[in-house]
């Protein structure tokens, strides 16, 4: 495995079933990744020490998943010279993932995390794949070319639903 350009973390295991997303879709776009479990409460020395060192083990993007309270990703933000992409997540101590969303979203001035939305793991690794691409030309072509796969497939959607009909279209 070549050195991962982004690292996933999330604040348990119990994340995993959201975050796998981000996963799949950086292995489908070719960017390579690490994936593991920081918790901001539990670990904090843990948390600290990535975010100290995660730019200079050539991580170009964190993606941080959090339920509940959701502190990961903006604390790791405080400390990390990188980008951090926060995925609130529904979680089973959650106010109906109000408390996740609010948490990474409401980020004080100079401490920026860019937040995708509940559950939304797939959307930050796209999200990571476009920051990569901004200075990689094979994930930038990755990119392009996921994107047109997306317009093909709604392209096969609107022209089977204009040549039969609504009443007769099934998925």
């Amino acid at each position: 495995m070549n050195t991962p350009l982004v690292s996933i973390i999330m604040g348990s295991d119990s994340d995993l079933p959201v975050m796998k997303a981000a996963a799949e879709i950086l292995e489908q776009l070719g960017i390579d990744f690490e994936l593991t479990v920081i918790s901001a409460h539990r670990t904090p020395q843990r948390m600290m020490e990535f975010a100290n060192n995660a730019h200079k083990r050539g991580i170009k993007v964190v993606i941080a998943g959090a339920g509940g309270a959701a502190h990961l990703p903006g604390m790791v933000a405080s400390i990390t010279p990188l980008p951090v992409i926060g995925v609130p997540i529904k979680s089973s101590n959650s106010i109906d993932g109000w408390d996740s969303i609010l948490s990474i979203l409401q980020m004080p001035n100079g401490v920026p995390v860019a937040t995708v939305a509940l559950n939304a793991a797939k959307n930050a690794g796209i999200l990571a794949a476009q920051i990569i691409g901004t200075s990689d030309e094979k994930v930038l072509q990755a990119n392009i070319d996921y994107k047109a796969a997306l317009a093909d497939a709604v392209k096969d959607k609107y022209e089977r639903l204009e040549k039969i009909g609504w009443k007769d279209y099934r998925k």
